[in-house]
């Protein structure tokens, strides 16, 4: 319905179709007509009125309950952020900056000599080696038993499938430090003392992987493994080229966590090694802080950012897989 113009017209259309009580809320000025075509609720200003938007525009208001979730993410995100900051900013500190009092948090004289403090101190380019090695390939082989024992679980019919299913779960419950002195035994015996193969082959067996892999294989259709079937598929050729592809993210996400678990591994290289050229970053960074003492943090720091390097570089460029494998594995199909 259009506006009637004419003094006269006007006063018997607002006669007809009163103006809700109250002021406009974009003039501040009292309204003067409806429009019923746009719902009878809509306010048409005057001819010589001016609508004018707010200085912010429309503004929103936020939940108190909100504004402490954001609060306690802050915070959550200090405790994670600030000691990763201070200990690469240690590292490139002087050791004047690293103990004075004020705290400095940032420096005015960054320096690498702390890096070169801890290589002179510690074969730490030999750390390396041993840690990627040993991450690696057991991670590799690790992975590998895990799949085939996901997939064996998931789809193959074997007697007493769910009593061993319940056996290696119930593996996940004993802390890893009860078999130390059986591997250790186990391993001395087989002569593999300070050697990469006695540091890899007792952590071959996970559980946690496993499991992992087996809750995501169970979400495969079991239509597409029976058309596997009817083209003559074996076990082989459906778990290259059926499963793993549809299980790619959890797989990503399994060697993600396996690698950061292995790399990080102090206790069983610590007892299985004795020689220096065996040891790992962990072990190594250990060394650097004995040798060193508690007068040089900047070179421990520089220590610290060589073993943790590695794993932030690895995690910041696989963060979308290991989101996408978790959210997979959430998900049900």
């Amino acid at each position: 319905m259009s506006v009637p113009t004419d003094v006269q017209d006007r006063e018997r259309f607002e006669a007809r179709h009163p103006a809700l009580p109250g002021d406009s809320p974009l003039s501040g000025e009292p309204a003067t007509a409806t429009s019923s075509s746009h719902g009878g609720g809509a306010a048409v200003p005057a001819d010589n009125e001016q609508v004018q938007p707010g200085p912010f525009g429309r503004q929103r208001r936020i939940a108190p309950s909100r504004i402490v979730i954001y609060l306690l993410m802050i915070c959550v995100l200090l405790v994670f952020t600030v000691p990763i900051y201070w200990m690469f900013s240690s590292a490139l500190k002087p050791n004047s900056d690293v103990y004075s009092w004020p705290i400095k948090w940032f420096s005015m004289h960054p320096t690498m000599e702390n890096f070169i403090d801890a290589m002179r101190t510690a074969p730490f380019g030999r750390f390396f080696i041993n840690s990627v090695v040993t991450s690696v390939v057991g991670t590799a082989l690790e992975l590998t038993f895990a799949i085939m024992s996901a997939y064996a679980f998931a789809f193959i019919r074997v007697p007493l499938k769910n009593f061993l299913f319940m056996l290696m779960l119930g593996s996940m419950m004993l802390p890893g430090h009860v078999t130390l002195l059986v591997n250790y035994i186990t391993i001395s015996r087989m002569h593999l003392l300070n050697t990469w193969a006695g540091i890899i082959l007792p952590g071959l067996g996970s559980a946690f992987a496993m499991f992992l892999l087996y809750q995501q294989m169970r979400q495969v259709s079991t239509e597409i493994i029976e058309a596997a079937v009817i083209d003559g598929a074996g076990h082989l050729r459906r778990l290259m080229q059926v499963v793993l592809p549809i299980c790619r993210p959890m797989v990503i996400t399994a060697g993600l966590i396996t690698f950061m678990g292995k790399w990080n591994e102090y206790v069983w290289p610590l007892i299985v090694t004795s020689t220096a050229d065996m040891r790992t970053l962990p072990i190594g960074l250990k060394f650097l802080q004995s040798q060193e003492g508690y007068t040089n943090w900047g070179a421990v720091m520089a220590g610290s950012v060589m073993v943790a390097a590695p794993m932030l570089i690895v995690f910041f460029i696989a963060q979308k897989q290991i989101v996408g494998g978790i959210s997979a594995g959430a998900l049900k199909g």
